[in-house]
């Protein structure tokens, strides 16, 4: 054990709170990151000479000063404080300040550590041109019985330059604002309460000093105690009302005008003290002369040691009781958005002020109390020296000083002399460690004891000095006073060594009795890494090289650990060393944790590590009894019988044995007892599972197997009371196995020596069963390609079963053997379905075997001579094989299903169906519940993405192999090249013999629900897969069962649709047209091309959930089986059983949903723009949307308002006018004639969608279709218009609205081509006719190409439909002349 230095915390974002306090190095931190941070190297045997180190450090200094960036060392230049409970940090520079606060979090190699956040940041400064001189982080003591040792908060103390001192919360709420001295504050410094170690120490009180350039300010710890707690009240109580309103007591200080000292630059408060009778007469004399008065009773005083210049460090002592305690006014700041409130000290009242009151008591500063003088008593006098640090050691009789000389003194405080000095550490930072000595270790240790002394001591302690030299980046660690170096660390150049020196305020005699405290002693903060690290020193470092034989111990430790690392090939003088550098290790525990480490060593041989052991052991053995360590001895006796079994195993191993001839196919059915049958439907499951198994496995050219290095033999056994147990290391411990029995297994070693020796040296048969079978069922695939192995097994088995404590003696065939259900449940929680079915069926032909003897014997003990070969004995456990069996069966089957694999050429394939399937076991089938099976075969067919379809051909594949149906479904798969894609055939052929094996579970609609379910579901984790969700919905429609099919849709509906569809609804009514894509994406969480494949699939399941709804009452619900091997499954609910208990749908809410749908389907599809979806609805049909589809609301009924209906017809006929258009456009594009139908759209009729919206919105559907034909003609599809003719009612008006279309057109020919044609026959025409053509627009048209001999048919169906009497017919007439003119 040797000093360690420790990470125990890093920083989240440290960059960060750099930019935010020096943002003029952002732009330098990268190339400051670059820098090399290379340290001197330094040997213990060159510190000498530091004389001639000192005469160059100018010039070291210049050559840093170059390479020094602002950038690295830019910690240095911030005031650095941390709570001693590691609970918050502050960092300042200036007027702003960062406060951290740690946060458990995974880092990148994912483990869970603490990180210090930003918690709080921001500006401190109050007064203009004030910065932050100095910081403390005060952890405050709980109140309540219950605490644990946490601090219950942590009060932030900042000292300014303007001399105020104020108090903060964790959160950056002012508390206290105090100004006791007006020059700027140089130091704070903080000392809790100690429980004293023995009666002769005085018990110091706490206390907050605050040092100023010529005064030093000391705050009584209770009295600020108190304070802090009403005040942080305060503010939560004005945070919550404003009105409360209580004053905290002042603050009890006294403050010390220091006399007699040039300059003081930092301070050490040591405390009450009281001298000796001797100190007190020497005191005395030196003070008032040879006649000087001596009381009786020694004065107690207060100590204080300052470091400067004039003197260098300089000692001063307070009589208590000279003067009394100031009390402070407190300025109390109230955290509230409203106003502030501030103590008056005059009135003693809080009150709340008007603006031009709180102004003026901000402006005008509180009252400063004059300090009372203190004169300095001695120090150490040196002109040229200057002191720029002290600390002060925890136990407050030592204290460490640095200076501008790069000297480090260590101060006897008691004395006021410098004891001891180092060289070379310019710049230093210091801190103390105090270790406890732990009194068991000193158990062992020969003491003499007094007569008059107890034998029981207390607890020894030791402190160490920590010194950090930025400039050589060296941390190192010294024992004190006189002791040497006992630890040196390469750090860095860019750290900041902290050390509170104190702990958790608030505590006293009483309370901190039952207190752990958790707090650190000193840390080192590194801004390269962003670590926090703290130093570990172990007791026995300070205790000198004569007293300690530990020291000597850890010495020759160190010495075994080199010497097993060196390079060597003398292995024989390796272990003469080892043996006797152990030999001379005096402490049993150490002597452990040598030999413990020869034992792991990977470079001594087996033969080197039992003779080290056995030498040892006999060392131990000649010793005396009462000196011998027994646990020493057993553990040796336990690691050479292990290194014994290694040494036989290993010979058995290496043993080669004639191979015995292979049996045949017969013989290992018989050995099964299997029939032919039997055996070969075995071996076809087998080898289909092989194929499909293609597992590719990485190996390494050295991993061998039944090879185990002897390092990890003893690392996986230990002996306990003679017997061998298998350590619970991570792994299943295959490696072990295979170094028993792999050889055996493979025929190639004596399964029977092996058997005994294992057994003769202390294992238990249910270990060696459970090390078998995790070499058998982990090795699957070499055992598939070796059946002969099955034999192997088979006599291994049988030789395990019929050892001592194997099988026990009790059992009979009604009852289970513990024994055999071992190895069942291996098999059932093993994921290698082939090796396991192989091994049930070798467990079952032993078990069988074992109780046909059994039953063998007590049959032949009551009939003599009867022929018992005929017939097979029953026993429970042999039911429970036959079980198994099946089951595993059965997993093999679906297993090799779910391995099987076919390509598309086409179909794009997304992250989620990338992801690998997890691979089967019984026991995963059996928890998963009566549905389990289907959702993994539902999980299988998401990642292929197969069509329903296949569903139904696979059932019907017997009947249907001639169909055409195959080539249809197969046209878009590619088959790979033979053996590296299963073809489609063959997936079709392992589907059906799942459906054989499964008919109960994978029945047809079982299987499409979990098949809907899944594609749902994957569709919500990424929804920009809109075909995940059009698969869903075909799955969906392919489900015969219409209670299953209204169940799952409406739980589709409530679980993944209704609140997504809502998010769109509203999105869509806000901005009152198809919405953009990035709206689309921050709304509903999709795109816009997404979103609109999404909202027709929302009609589609509307439109799928009414159809089931009405079906339902036609057809009686399913009953639900399950195959009689899997009724024991439990688990989670089915889905299909929750589809079955929903309730039964609200028809008429569900169509008014569906509605909805549709108009927002088709404002997404025809990109509308103006519409807003809501205002198409009144109040009550606004307020039914969205609600639980089986509940009852109110709808609309009876007439509708005439401006909702004016706004609902607006609308529809936009529609409409949107499809022409897109209709229009398509064909266009594609050189399509009129007649063929839009491929996209094959699936919406969207003009009788616009008819049926009409009649669900109570519209006239006529004016619909009229207005379809309008736009028909409009665009120039003539053909098409004329089919929508024969469905429009009323062809009068229809008849006078084409007419002016037919005058448009005409209008086009005849006056905007201005051909001379053209011009003569407008000339011949009627006037009447002709002012009517005039006032025509032709800009209406759409088409304007439209040939005249079509519009010349259009004017005949005007005429046709068009009365006699009627006020146009006339007009028409003579549009035929007009036309029959053009045309000729």
């Amino acid at each position: 054990m040797s000093c360690s230095l420790l990470p125990f915390c890093h920083f989240q974002d440290l960059e960060a709170a750099r930019d935010f306090l020096c943002p003029h190095l952002r732009q330098g931190g990268a190339a400051a990151g670059r820098e090399s941070d290379k340290s001197p190297n330094w040997e213990d045997d060159g510190w000498g000479a530091w004389d001639e180190a000192e005469t160059q450090e100018p010039e070291e200094e210049e050559e840093e000063s170059t390479c020094k960036t602002q950038t690295s060392y830019w910690l240095q230049d911030c005031v650095l404080s941390l709570s001693p409970a590691n609970d918050l940090m502050v960092i300042a520079r200036e007027q702003k300040a960062v406060f951290l606060v740690p946060k458990w979090k995974y880092s990148d190699k994912g483990k869970e550590e603490m990180q210090y956040a930003v918690g709080w940041s921001g500006s401190l400064n109050v007064e203009e041109g004030e910065c932050v001189s100095s910081a403390l982080c005060i952890p405050l003591a709980s109140q309540k019985r219950s605490s644990t040792g946490r601090p219950d908060w942590t009060c932030i103390v900042i000292g300014f330059t303007s001399g105020y001192v104020r108090f903060y919360t964790e959160t950056g709420v002012l508390l206290l604002a105090q100004l006791l001295n007006e020059d700027p504050v140089l130091q704070l410094k903080c000392r809790t309460y100690e429980v004293p170690r023995h009666p002769g120490v005085t018990e110091q009180n706490e206390e907050l000093s605050i040092l100023y350039p010529a005064a030093v300010v000391t705050i009584d710890g209770f009295s600020l105690f108190q304070s802090l707690r009403a005040c942080r009240n305060q503010v939560a109580r004005a945070a919550a009302s404003g009105n409360e309103n209580i004053q905290p007591p002042p603050l009890a200080y006294k403050k010390w005008g220091l006399q007699d000292v040039d300059t003081i630059v930092d301070h050490a408060s040591v405390g009450i003290m009281t001298l000796s009778p001797f100190d007190q007469m020497k005191t005395a004399s030196n003070i008032g002369g040879y006649n000087a008065a001596i009381k009786n009773s020694p004065p107690t005083m207060s100590q204080y040691i300052t470091v400067g210049a004039n003197p260098f460090t300089g000692f001063f002592y307070a009589l208590e009781g000279s003067t009394q305690p100031l009390l402070s006014h407190v300025a109390l700041a109230v955290a509230s958005k409203l106003t502030s409130a501030f103590f008056n000290a005059a009135s003693g009242w809080l009150g709340w002020k008007s603006k031009h009151e709180e102004e003026a008591v901000q402006k005008q500063k509180p009252k400063v109390e004059p300090a009372t003088p203190l004169a300095v008593r001695f120090g150490l006098p040196d002109s040229r020296r200057h002191g720029e640090s002290i600390c002060l050691s925890p136990c407050n009789t030592l204290a460490a000083v640095t200076d501008d000389f790069g000297r480090v003194l260590l101060l006897d405080v008691t004395r006021g002399l410098a004891i001891r000095m180092w060289k070379g550490y310019r710049d230093a930072q210091i801190g103390w460690i105090q270790t406890v000595e732990d009194l068991h270790e000193r158990e062992a240790e020969k003491m003499d004891f007094s007569p008059f002394g107890s034998t029981r001591s207390p607890s020894r302690v030791a402190q160490f000095l920590v010194i950090y030299a930025p400039r050589r980046g060296i941390l190192e660690v010294w024992s004190t006073q006189q002791g040497p170096r006992v630890g040196a660390f390469n750090v860095g150049k860019h750290c900041r060594l902290l050390y509170p020196g104190y702990k958790i305020m608030g505590l006293n005699n009483m309370t901190s009795q039952g207190w752990q405290s958790q707090t650190y002693q000193i840390c080192l903060v590194d801004p390269v890494s962003g670590s926090i690290k703290t130093v570990h020193v172990p007791f026995h470092l300070a205790l000198s090289d004569k007293k300690s034989e530990r020291a000597k111990d850890m010495h020759l430790v160190k010495k075994l650990s080199a010497l097993l690392k060196a390079k060597t090939s003398n292995l024989d003088m390796v272990e003469a060393e080892a043996k006797e550098l152990i030999l001379d290790i005096k402490y049993p525990a150490t002597k452990k944790q040598a030999l413990e480490s020869i034992l792991a060593s990977e470079r001594v041989p087996l033969s080197a590590l039992s003779n080290i052991t056995q030498t040892l052991m006999d060392t131990l053995k000649s010793q005396e009894f009462v000196c011998v360590d027994e646990g020493l001895l057993q553990f040796c006796a336990n690691k050479l019988k292990l290194l014994h079994l290694y040494e036989s195993v290993s010979k058995l191993n290496s043993l080669s044995m004639q191979p015995s001839t292979p049996l045949s196919d017969n013989d290992l059915a018989k050995l099964l007892r299997l029939d032919e049958k039997e055996f070969a439907r075995l071996q076809t499951l087998l080898e289909n599972y092989k194929q499909e198994n293609t597992q590719t496995t990485v190996r390494f050219a050295d991993d061998k197997d039944g090879i185990l290095p002897v390092k990890m033999f003893l690392e996986y056994l230990e002996y306990e009371k003679d017997m061998i147990l298998v350590k619970k290391l991570d792994g299943d411990h295959v490696a072990l196995g295979s170094f028993f029995f792999w050889k055996c297994l493979c025929g190639e070693s004596s399964t029977e020596e092996m058997c005994h020796t294992l057994e003769s040296a202390g294992f238990s048969p249910q270990l060696l069963l459970s090390l078998l079978l995790n070499v058998w069922l982990s090795k699957e695939k070499d055992i598939l390609d070796e059946p002969q192995s099955i034999c192997c097994l088979h006599t291994m088995l049988s030789l395990l079963s019929k050892m001592k404590v194997a099988i026990d003696e009790s059992w009979d065939s009604q009852s289970v053997s513990p024994w055999w259900q071992q190895m069942r449940t291996a098999c059932i929680q093993s994921e290698n379905n082939g090796a396991a079915l192989l091994s049930a069926h070798v467990g079952h032909s032993v078990t069988a075997q074992i109780t046909d003897s059994m039953a063998e014997k007590k049959f032949s003990q009551t009939v003599v001579g009867a022929d018992t070969d005929s017939w097979e004995a029953l026993s429970l456990d042999t039911e429970y094989w036959k079980l198994l069996l099946k089951q595993l069966e059965d997993c093999l089957i679906l297993q090799t299903l779910l391995h099987s694999k076919v390509r598309k050429k086409t179909t794009r394939v997304s992250s989620l169906q990338a992801e690998p399937l997890c691979r089967l076991s019984v026991k995963k089938l059996l928890e998963g519940g009566k549905g389990g099976i289907a959702d993994s075969v539902a999980k299988w067919i998401f990642k292929q993405d197969f069509s329903p379809m296949i569903l139904k051909l696979a059932q019907r594949k017997k009947e249907t192999e001639s169909t055409e149906e195959p080539v249809e479904i197969d046209r878009n798969v590619s088959l790979e090249k033979p053996g590296a894609e299963t073809g489609m055939e063959t997936i079709l052929e392992l589907l059906h013999l799942a459906y054989q094996q499964f008919p109960c579970s994978l029945e047809l609609d079982i299987l499409h629900t979990h098949c809907c379910w899944e594609y749902v579901v994957q569709w919500n984790k990424d929804p920009e897969e809109a075909r995940f969700l059009i698969r869903s919905i075909d799955h969906l429609r392919c489900i015969v069962n219409a209670h299953i099919q209204h169940g799952i849709a409406l739980m589709m509906w409530n679980t993944f649709i209704v609140k997504r569809l809502s998010a769109a609804t509203y999105l869509m009514d806000k901005v009152g047209k198809a919405p953009k894509d990035r709206l689309c994406r921050r709304d509903v969480g999709m795109g816009d091309t997404a979103m609109t494949s999404f909202l027709g699939s929302c009609s589609d399941l509307l439109q799928t959930l009414m159809e089931a709804d009405v079906s339902s009452d036609e057809m009686q619900a399913p009953v639900l089986d399950t195959e009689d091997a899997w009724v024991s499954a439990e688990g989670p609910i089915s889905i299909v059983e929750l589809a079955l208990e929903q309730k039964h749908i609200h028809y008429p809410l569900v169509e008014h949903q569906s509605v909805l749908c549709t108009i927002l389907y088709g404002i997404m599809r025809f990109s509308l723009k103006c519409v807003k979806p809501l205002s198409l609805f009144d109040s009550k049909g606004k307020n039914a949307f969205f609600k639980d589809l089986t509940s009852i609301q109110l709808l609309p009924s009876g007439d509708m308002d005439p401006n909702v209906l004016s706004i609902r017809q607006q609308f529809l006929m936009k529609a409409v006018s949107a499809v022409v258009q897109v209709q229009c456009s398509a064909q266009k594009a594609r050189g399509l004639p009129e007649e063929a139908p839009l491929p996209s759209e094959k699936d919406k009729d969207w003009p009788a969608l616009a008819l049926d919206l009409a009649q669900h919105l109570q519209l006239n559907e006529d004016v619909i279709r009229r207005h379809y034909v309008c736009e028909l003609y409009n665009y120039g599809m003539d053909h098409l218009g004329e089919e929508a003719i024969l469905q429009v009612h009323d062809k009068e008006v229809l008849a006078s609205q084409l007419l002016v279309l037919t005058g448009q057109r005409l209008a086009y020919a005849l006056l905007h081509t201005q051909t001379k044609e053209g011009m003569e026959l407008l000339a011949r025409l009627p006037p009447t006719l002709c002012t009517w053509l005039k006032a025509m627009d032709p800009h209406d048209l759409q088409n304007v190409e439209v040939p005249i001999a079509t519009t010349a048919k259009l004017v005949n169906k005007v005429i046709e439909h068009l009365p006699e009497n009627h006020g146009q017919y006339s007009l028409a007439l003579n549009l035929i002349e007009a036309v029959e003119a053009i045309s000729s």
